[in-house]
């Protein structure tokens, strides 16, 4: 019975975990396809600057900020169905999937920050750039440095497994416990080796391979890092504020 009762149970499970995954993909495509329509604001409100119609600029400024309402809502919407589809066990009760996913969404908002500010300020600074180039924008210091760890909302910006820098990663995921950043393949191996500590010093967090996941604020804050990186003409790399353990076993074995 109880095998049977099993089986009945993961059918479903699977299929829902199935059309999570589906649904988060078309939403990641959204994500994407909104994501290159304001860089093409940004770029059309550039060259209405050269044109001197700050007018339009303005409006286009105002979209700009709707539609970054409406990414950072769809951001928030993938986050809660990645946490339903990896997370959720059915349970002796009938489950309300609205509440569970209102539940999910109101968790995201409050662990996860907002991608408003990064990208409004690249369209501001980028028409301010037209005709004040050198300048500092107004309310900004001579001595202000872009490429800071403050200006990034990533924990830490190299894996500390393989040692490379988040944006070259190939498969990126992020620690629900402690929100640290790791290769998949490496962090995977690590918790089967090391019993689930995390592996950034001093870090107290366990980590479990069903707590690790690409989250969909992990892929935009890692593209607005790389964004960061070559508007700085450097490396892409920021400051990284997590020490690394020395010599790790793990990065020997990439």
């Amino acid at each position: 019975m109880a095998s049977t009762s099993g089986q009945r149970s993961g059918a479903p499970l699977g299929k829902l975990r199935s059309v999570t995954g589906m649904l988060d993909s078309d939403n990641q495509s959204l994500i994407r396809e909104m994501r290159k329509a304001m860089n093409l604001m940004k770029e059309v409100a550039v060259d209405l600057e050269k044109e001197n119609m700050s007018d339009k600029v303005k409006e286009l400024e105002t979209g700009l900020v709707e539609m970054l309402e409406t990414s950072n809502d769809c951001l928030h919407f993938s986050n809660a169905i990645q946490s339903i589809g990896s997370v959720y066990e059915p349970g002796p009760e009938p489950t309300d999937f609205k509440k569970l996913f209102d539940a999910e969404i109101r968790k995201s908002k409050a662990i996860s920050p907002s991608q408003n500010h990064a990208l409004l300020r690249q369209f501001r600074e980028a028409v301010w750039n037209v005709h004040h180039a050198g300048q500092p924008m107004p309310g900004e210091e001579e001595d202000d440095i872009v490429m800071t760890s403050s200006a990034c909302n990533l924990l830490n910006v190299t894996c500390p497994l393989s040692g490379k820098p988040v944006t070259e990663l190939v498969e990126p995921v992020r620690s629900r416990e402690c929100k640290h950043i790791f290769e998949k393949a490496a962090i995977m191996r690590h918790i089967k080796n090391a019993h689930g500590r995390c592996p950034v010093a001093g870090c107290p967090k366990l980590v479990h391979a069903n707590k690790v996941a690409c989250d969909a604020f992990l892929l935009v804050e890692i593209d607005e890092l790389r964004s960061m990186g070559k508007e700085a003409g450097g490396s892409g790399m920021v400051e990284d504020v997590t020490d690394l353990p020395g010599g790790t076993e793990e990065a020997d074995e990439d």
